[in-house]
């Protein structure tokens, strides 16, 4: 329950209103920014909340236990913090949102009214929406192993355990061209035809400086790599600009064993049978179907 400080439980009752909005945004690579639908900026808790950002909000539906609650922000690209490229490369994923009612004549007498984290962003021409989401989406995650073929951990987690600081697992390089559905780079060293697949590309200079992206495929080509994306770069990544390269891993035990030497750690379940021996009955022909083990 929340509990209001009498000043502001005299701003709540006042016959006309002194309250506004402001948003507080935290996101993940450690950047804070404060929005506010009053006519002027507002200072409080070391953040300033800028007025005129075109932001607004949506009504936010709760509801009492574990329910996911949900709402919108809704604003113009015309703040200098709200970048259209950075909200294109995920900068602002899963960023956390305060939400606080704040009297305007004194930004001491406010109360938090909600704290949610960014879902889903989509852009037009001169706005985005970003969906808001309460922290009960955090029970939605899966915790522990699933009984799947394939790792449920994530290359050098800390369910992983690998260490991917030696040379062998990454690179630099540069850009030499750009296509429509890949990239063609330079690189420091030589690495086998899918060695990048399911890794990470970092772009260290240019436009697109600081933004990482998933690696959706890698192939040599005349000496040097054709690396395709799953997502475009919205800077435009040009010729010269600067990349660092992660090693992928397709989560097979054969590749957590011979890539990696990493077995050890595999979180995955690579002999669990398969949907034909649901469906198979006994032979003289097959293994013996006594529920034991078939790799004896």
């Amino acid at each position: 329950m929340r509990s209001a400080s009498s000043a502001m439980q005299e701003s709540l009752d006042a016959s006309a209103s002194t309250l506004c909005n402001c948003w507080r945004l935290s996101r993940k690579d450690g950047a804070v920014m404060g929005f506010t639908d009053h006519d002027r900026d507002l200072v409080f808790g070391g953040v300033t909340y800028c007025a005129a950002t075109g932001l607004s909000a949506t009504q936010i539906e709760g509801s009492v236990g574990l329910a996911v609650g949900s709402g919108e922000v809704i604003g113009a690209l015309q703040s200098d913090g709200l970048g259209e490229s950075d909200l294109a490369n995920g900068r602002y994923d899963g960023a956390g949102v305060e939400i606080w009612l704040v009297d305007w004549r004194n930004a001491d007498n406010r109360l938090l009214v909600d704290a949610m984290t960014i879902g889903e962003v989509t852009r037009s021409e001169f706005a985005f929406r970003a969906e808001l989401r309460s922290l009960a989406h955090l029970f939605d995650e899966t915790r522990g192993d699933s009984y799947q073929r394939g790792c449920s951990a994530d290359l050098g987690d800390a369910r992983c355990k690998v260490d991917l600081s030696p040379s062998s697992f990454h690179t630099t390089g540069v850009v030499l061209a750009v296509t429509q559905d890949a990239i063609v780079a330079a690189l420091a060293e030589d690495f086998d035809d899918d060695f990048f697949t399911g890794g990470s590309l970092s772009v260290s200079s240019g436009a697109d400086a600081g933004v990482r992206v998933a690696v959706k495929s890698h192939r040599n080509a005349d000496g040097n790599v054709r690396l395709g994306l799953w997502s475009r770069l919205a800077g435009g990544i040009v010729s010269g600009d600067g990349l660092a390269l992660v090693a992928g891993c397709d989560k097979s035990a054969a590749s957590c064993r011979s890539k990696f030497s990493n077995i050890v750690n595999f979180r995955g379940f690579p002999h669990m049978p398969g949907n034909d021996l649901v469906i198979s009955y006994p032979s003289s022909l097959t293994p013996t179907m006594d529920g034991g083990s078939f790799f004896r």
